[in-house]
């Protein structure tokens, strides 16, 4: 689904992403985990062509990332996620789902609002009016009425409170059986250990580990995932290798 080849991107001289290589495989939950600044956020970027890359390729769906035609069936969350102020919520769902090419249905939007507990009346407010966390189930819900089959969401979770971050995660487990593919990053390492088939690390600009939570845990001998974490970026067990 996303073939990311030996990918380089730099700022100000300084190499933000180094020789980075991924693999995401369609149907597949991959999470995307590093601390802040280490171009988690550059790298969704760059497979969506809104960075441009120095050295490498980028293939979704085996074509090359700078073509139009190959983000067509990808919805796409960003980080500090921020409609604009001036529609309101109601607006900005038709608007997205007129840009995906998705019909509008009340009913399916009802329906995703009431999942994501996002109470029906904020549809008549202007954006600007919504907390960060309604702000950011706007957003998802968005993404979840677009019918890509694609979803790339840059820290999805950022602003929610544990009962919708729940909710959410119900939602994402009905794309999991629709066979809908998600890539995405999360500082939450226990949301990742619980919804990712695989994980990467990216940490000091490269990839330390690509592989399922599992054999994340064991190769960096961690109870859970943070713990892995924790030894992996510190080196004190494990390998570079994957």
């Amino acid at each position: 689904m996303i073939d990311c080849q030996q990918v380089v991107k730099s700022y100000s001289g300084k190499r933000v992403l180094d020789q980075i290589s991924l693999d995401i495989k369609p149907g597949e939950f991959f999470g995307l985990v590093g601390m802040n600044g280490s171009g988690k956020s550059t790298l969704i970027k760059a497979i969506l062509d809104m960075v441009s890359i120095d050295a490498g390729e980028i293939f979704i769906r085996q074509c090359s990332h700078r073509k139009v035609q190959s983000r067509k069936d990808i919805a796409y969350l960003p980080d500090r996620f921020a409609p604009p102020a001036y529609l309101t919520a109601k607006d900005f769902i038709q608007y997205m789902l007129r840009l995906h090419g998705t019909a509008y249905d009340r009913q399916e939007t009802a329906a995703i609002l009431d999942g994501l507990e996002l109470d029906q009346s904020v549809m008549h407010e202007a954006v600007n009016k919504l907390s960060k966390g309604m702000t950011q189930k706007l957003g998802l819900a968005s993404c979840l009425l677009s019918g890509k089959s694609l979803l790339i969401l840059d820290e999805p979770m950022s602003g929610l409170d544990p009962r919708a971050r729940v909710l959410f995660k119900k939602q994402l487990a009905k794309l999991k059986q629709q066979g809908s593919t998600v890539f995405f990053s999360s500082h939450a390492l226990a949301d990742v250990e619980e919804i990712a088939d695989t994980m990467a690390v990216l940490h000091q600009s490269s990839i330390r580990f690509t592989g399922t939570p599992d054999a994340f845990r064991q190769q960096y001998k961690g109870e859970n995932v943070e713990q892995a974490y924790m030894n992996c970026i510190e080196g004190k067990v494990g390998s570079n290798k994957f």
